[in-house]
């Protein structure tokens, strides 16, 4: 059993942020490392996929139902990461990357896991061929599997930004959303574009099983926006520092919940326990809204002045409560601010009090990046590439994650709303500037890493 012990009040606590304040486990997830899959033949590689995730989390979702049980929290998804997949696939030159990722898909069927993420490629400061190759794939991966995510990583601090990779990827963007146009171009929700991309990440659609980690390892990442907007509304007065200690307060005991759950799946599966990732991630629903909590703060509404200020203090506050609970926190760990899956951001976007450009400054101080926005299907492929590329580079400069998850909806313009569903929710599509940046983005090459990347 696990190390952690609760006391009788912190358990009654629980059970009331569970019933009241819509806290969960958002996810336990499987890494498991695919290094031994690699072939120069794309049936034979497929097969080796397939049979070791099928037998390594074969019983992933038996465990996580079981704790669901025993705990009486809910987790509400079961899923697992593999090593970047152009690292898996680079050998087999002749094979169509796309195979494997739908051998991914047929294992996460056959498992019963939400998603399965790492059809992946690490692209900061060039490609390989096998890079390009699976790249090329991923429109026809998304279209073709249903749970299966994809991510690149185009920039570090120590690397700079691959602005090629960047290029390229406006184009996939729009080739994604173009095949799965039926669907509301819902392939590019699958798809994440990160600087300075995370090895541990719980959270899809970014997970990857990275190259340092263990043979198999599980990492857990817990949710609890519902629960820190009860601790606000609770202090509806006092100073901006003695709420900052009251949110600590408050991520502190979820992530030692998150910890003791993510424990026992570790020990129940046999596998290394991994990381708490203790990330704001908001649903659809009202009461389960980071825009909320922000709000609670004093803001009239999510998006105006004030708004980077209120997220900056609430972001340092869920980190610092986070590492004084554990040792092992990880991912990305902060508030997340997805426009599509949080309802508060949602209604803000369509007042037209959220905009693409406060987005991106309050990306400079969350725990991502501009994440599930919708924008009209008609926008350049140079323009979805400026939009990674400027946020890229705040992540570059600031030593932080950042990533762009947008959504160019087939057929759709400025004030339609695209529905999802689930906990992707449903999107205002959203403006964005009409000016060009082609010139910029064709000159290609690498934007130099900052002065900071050269301390050893």
């Amino acid at each position: 059993m696990s190390s952690i012990h609760f006391h009788s009040s912190e358990i009654f606590e629980t059970i009331r942020m569970v019933a009241d304040e819509k806290f969960d486990i958002r996810t336990i997830t499987l890494g498991i490392s695919l290094l031994d899959c690699a072939s120069d033949d794309m049936d034979t590689l497929c097969r080796r996929v397939y049979d070791k995730v099928t037998r390594k989390a074969e019983h992933l979702v038996r465990v996580g139902k079981a704790l669901e049980e025993e705990y009486g929290i809910p987790i509400v998804h079961k899923r697992i990461s593999v090593t970047p997949m152009s690292l898996v696939t680079a050998s087999c030159t002749t094979g169509d990357p796309a195979d494997a990722g739908r051998a991914l898909d047929r294992a996460a069927e056959t498992v019963d896991v939400n998603f399965i993420g790492g059809f992946s490629a690490l692209v900061q400061k060039g490609c390989t061929e096998g890079d390009r190759r699976l790249l090329e794939a991923i429109p026809r991966t998304l279209a073709s599997t249903e749970r299966v995510c994809a991510s690149v990583n185009v920039g570090s601090t120590r690397a700079g930004i691959n602005m090629d990779a960047v290029a390229l990827l406006g184009g996939l963007i729009k080739e994604t959303a173009a095949l799965t146009a039926n669907r509301g171009g819902i392939g590019c929700a699958k798809l994440v574009v990160f600087c300075n991309a995370p090895e541990d990440n719980p959270f899809m659609a970014g997970a990857f099983h990275g190259t340092g980690e263990a043979e198999q390892v599980i990492n857990v990442g817990i949710s609890g926006p519902g629960v820190v907007l009860n601790t606000v509304r609770r202090n509806p007065q006092v100073p901006l520092g003695v709420l900052a200690d009251e949110i600590k307060r408050t991520a502190f005991k979820i992530t030692r919940m998150g910890e003791l759950v993510g424990r026992e799946a570790a020990q129940r599966l046999g596998v290394p326990f991994g990381i708490v990732d203790l990330s704001l991630a908001p649903t659809p629903a009202w009461g389960d809204s980071v825009a909320e909590i922000l709000e609670a703060m004093g803001l009239e509404r999510c998006g105006t002045h004030g708004t980077t200020a209120a997220l900056g203090l609430l972001n340092d506050a869920v980190k610092k409560g986070g590492a004084m609970a554990t040792s092992h926190v990880g991912g990305l760990t902060g508030a997340f601010i997805p426009v599509s899956e949080d309802a508060g951001m949602i209604r803000a976007a369509e007042e037209g009090v959220l905009t693409l450009d406060k987005l991106e400054a309050m990306t400079c101080v969350c725990s991502v990046g501009l994440d599930m926005i919708a924008v009209p299907g008609d926008t350049p492929a140079s323009t979805l590439s400026a939009i990674i590329a400027d946020e890229a580079v705040i992540g570059m400069i600031n030593r932080k994650t950042t990533a762009v998850r947008i959504i160019p909806v087939p057929g759709a313009s400025v004030g339609d709303r695209v529905e999802f569903g689930g906990l992707l929710g449903s999107a205002p599509v959203m403006p964005v500037h009409k000016e060009e940046s082609r010139l910029f983005i064709s000159r290609g090459g690498r934007i130099p890493a900052p002065v900071q990347a050269m301390t050893n």
